[in-house]
């Protein structure tokens, strides 16, 4: 079959097909009294050996290595493209990224497109006063895409920085709230308190709601920082979170004051000191928790915690009837 014939039937050009047989890579294996070059059955299927070996992203010098040294084993080659595949492909999609948020911005012309990409830079700097300056910058000089300082916010450690960036979503409207609310279904309980804190900080209806969701978060940090937050706006809903909180001894006297808030009123103290009093019951409730709950219970206004702290005033815990009776004279006293 000559040259013309193959490269019709294979689809391989008949530039190419010369290519490969300057490389060594398929020779005809015979010429016409014409001194054409003639291909045999076995050259066209090493061709079509070539191009598959070739689809898989091989050079044509691996291709050469793997079809005639005896030797050769393919699992380390195909590891190798795998990780080359995967390299590449991480670094087009965050190229990708960049061009997206680069077209949010929405930049006027050449000269803002160089203040975003400066600024997104600036973000992902490993310096944290660089990226603090960014955030603080992005509100005012150069309008940062949402999505970025989302993404920025989540990774964030250093927690001045992350201030800085809580700052500037909380500018940006309650655009960032669906996107943060992403970030409490990361399966890494940091990000989930990262994205709380944020949502913390968020205007509007949509955030408190975000805020109620991460009180079924099975992280009692995550937890508290939505009952606490919720607390202070006097949602009675974060009341059970902000007890297992002090039951936890993690920020319990932020959570008893949380609890004091939410005592507003009469039926809101009896309930709160029912919880209290409950927690208190359980066998399972350690000393040093029911001691933090009895201090809790004196932040709550009220003749229902007042009886209750008369009644613990007695308890077998002698630490805990010690720290009731004081807490009675104070509240006497007042």
């Amino acid at each position: 079959m000559l040259i013309g014939e193959v490269a019709r039937r294979s689809g391989v050009s008949a530039r190419m097909l010369r290519h490969y047989e300057s490389l060594g890579l398929v020779r005809p294996s015979g010429r016409t009294g014409s001194g054409y070059r003639e291909y045999s059955g076995e050259d066209i299927r090493r061709i079509f050996h070539i191009e598959s070996l070739r689809s898989l992203g091989l050079s044509l010098r691996e291709v050469g290595r793997a079809l005639d040294d005896p030797g050769f084993t393919p699992s380390a080659l195909v590891d190798d493209l795998v990780r080359q595949t995967r390299e590449r492909i991480a670094a087009e999609t965050e190229l990708l990224t960049r061009l997206r948020r680069i077209d949010a911005a929405d930049p006027a012309g050449w000269e803002g497109v160089l203040q975003v990409v400066s600024l997104l830079q600036a973000l992902g700097s490993k310096s944290a006063d660089v990226r603090q300056r960014a955030a603080l910058s992005s509100v005012d000089e150069v309008p940062v895409p949402v999505e970025a300082l989302v993404e920025a916010v989540l990774s964030e450690r250093d927690p001045n920085v992350a201030g800085a960036l809580r700052w500037a979503l909380a500018r940006s409207g309650g655009r960032g709230t669906a996107l943060l609310s992403k970030g409490l279904r990361s399966p890494a309980a940091a990000v989930r308190e990262r994205a709380v804190q944020s949502l913390a900080e968020m205007p509007g209806d949509e955030a408190a709601a975000r805020l109620r969701d991460a009180l079924a978060d099975d992280d009692i940090t995550v937890r508290g920082h939505a009952a606490l937050v919720l607390g202070a706006r006097g949602a009675a809903d974060a009341v059970p979170t902000l007890i297992d909180m002090i039951v936890a001894g993690g920020n319990d006297t932020g959570a008893a004051d949380a609890l004091g808030v939410l005592a507003s009123d009469t039926a809101a103290a009896d309930r709160i000191t029912a919880r209290l009093v409950d927690r208190l019951a359980h066998d399972t409730t350690p000393a040093p928790a029911r001691g933090r709950l009895t201090q809790a219970l004196g932040d709550i206004p009220g003749t229902s915690a007042s009886d209750a702290l008369e009644e613990l005033s007695r308890d077998a815990d002698r630490a805990v009837a010690l720290t009731a009776a004081y807490l009675l004279r104070l509240r006497d006293a007042r």
